[in-house]
């Protein structure tokens, strides 16, 4: 943006706070309103795959994510924070039937979360009250689990082991793009 701004020179005036705060966010708000209106088409044809990413910061407050995966790509969906709340598995249950609500149980084939108790607890409940669903464990967490445990039993390959996990993010991105 700098390199732009520099390449038009002196003159460049640049837009008012109204423009920046009225203008230019409701045209983006639109544009990003038409985006999700054409994945809820796609949906609907091709089926699709939600998928929940929970994170802490630095300062410990979580966020659990809500993603929507089809062929036309993924779109993030909204995001919760889960600061306040203690995540049970009737909890879990609740922010994923939720989504589900919204993106339509008809145009859902599979869920993704983690594999913690309390989200296969949520897992049970929602393919008890939802009978088409598939549930599919998140693969980067399960690599995390095991290198858990292998970091925890086998102390010749901690190093490794710690090295890989760092990277293992890292790598998961590459194989997706």
């Amino acid at each position: 943006m700098v390199k732009r701004i520099g390449d038009y020179g002196k003159g460049l005036v640049p837009p008012s706070y109204h423009e920046i705060r009225e203008t230019f966010l409701k045209k983006e708000v639109r544009e990003t309103l038409n985006l999700l209106e054409k994945f809820k088409k796609q949906w609907k044809k091709t089926k699709c795959t939600i998928m929940s990413d929970g994170w802490s910061d630095k300062k410990r407050r979580s966020i659990c994510n809500f993603l929507v995966n089809s062929p036309m790509g993924t779109i993030f969906l909204s995001s919760i924070d889960t600061s306040d709340i203690f995540k049970t598995g009737q909890k879990v249950f609740e922010m994923l039937d939720e989504v589900m609500e919204k993106v339509g149980e008809e145009n859902i084939v599979q869920v993704v979360t983690d594999n913690a108790s309390n989200y296969k607890l949520a897992r049970e409940m929602l393919m008890e009250k939802r009978k088409r669903l598939f549930w599919t464990p998140c693969a980067s967490h399960c690599i995390d689990l095991m290198l858990e445990d292998f970091e925890k039993h086998i102390q010749l390959h901690h190093a490794t082991i710690a090295k890989g996990k760092r990277q293992k993010d890292c790598v998961i991105y590459l194989v997706k793009n």
